[in-house]
């Protein structure tokens, strides 16, 4: 696989509302079911952490984190569905119901969004080949593959940035500039299941947890500074 020969081509994303196509016509949800019960949990992992981080930051950036919602790059092009996508400083409308507010369109957000990550669970994806093309092509700065089961290379996880002439590879540990995040792997529980996750990181490179990862923290300390008080001679419950 080459990543020297894509050349990236940006759109003009400056349409006004007034101009927006009509996409009453469009399909933007099909029912059809993620492939399988690792994927479903991934896609959540990737998504609910980093409320929690926008929460403890210090800048606090606006941001869109989707996972299997359809990305609309083009007006009359069909959509793609990454497994995740993260759009910073942009903000969801107040009402998501309508049709023009249901998907990420690119037109309405005003650009692409910063990050892609897609999970692999068959060689009938595209994931380094069609979508890898199509991504550098809209403007993804980065884009993520995970291969938990490396059907399609010999690593689980591939991070590409975006550079003048297609993507380029990005080294161990990922670090996404301008994004302040990184990935890693993490093996550990999640929910009720044991296994090998892709997981954010911050700048310092410390995973970013879950929200009952932070309930769960927060305990900890509880307990400690009341360990604390009692060998002091004061009763923290008194």
């Amino acid at each position: 696989m080459s990543t020297e020969t894509i050349l990236v081509e940006q759109p003009s994303l400056t349409i006004p509302p007034e101009a927006w196509p009509d996409v009453e016509h469009l399909v933007t949800e099909d029912d059809t079911p993620v492939d399988n019960i690792f994927s479903e949990k991934q896609q959540r992992l990737l998504t609910e952490p980093l409320h929690h981080w926008r929460e403890q930051a210090t800048e606090k950036r606006s941001f869109i984190a989707l996972a299997n919602v359809g990305l609309f790059y083009a007006v009359g092009q069909p959509p793609y569905v990454p497994d995740m996508m993260l759009s910073l400083d942009v903000k969801l409308p107040a009402d998501v119901w309508p049709k023009i507010h249901r998907s990420y369109f690119v037109w309405q957000y005003g650009k692409p969004p910063d990050v892609v990550i897609e999970v692999v669970s068959n060689n009938r994806g595209g994931e380094d080949d069609a979508k890898l093309a199509g991504y550098a092509r809209i403007g993804i700065r980065y884009y993520v593959i995970y291969d938990p089961e490396r059907i399609l290379s010999d690593q689980a996880v591939r991070a590409f940035g975006l550079q003048p002439t297609g993507y380029q590879p990005l080294s161990a540990p990922i670090r996404l500039a301008g994004v302040g995040l990184g990935l890693e792997l993490w093996e550990g529980q999640y929910e009720d299941l044991h296994d090998t996750w892709l997981r954010w990181t911050d700048e310092q490179g410390q995973l970013i947890p879950t929200g009952a990862e932070c309930i769960h923290q927060q305990r900890q300390r509880a307990e400690r500074l009341a360990e604390q008080l009692r060998r002091l001679g004061v009763q923290p419950d008194a």
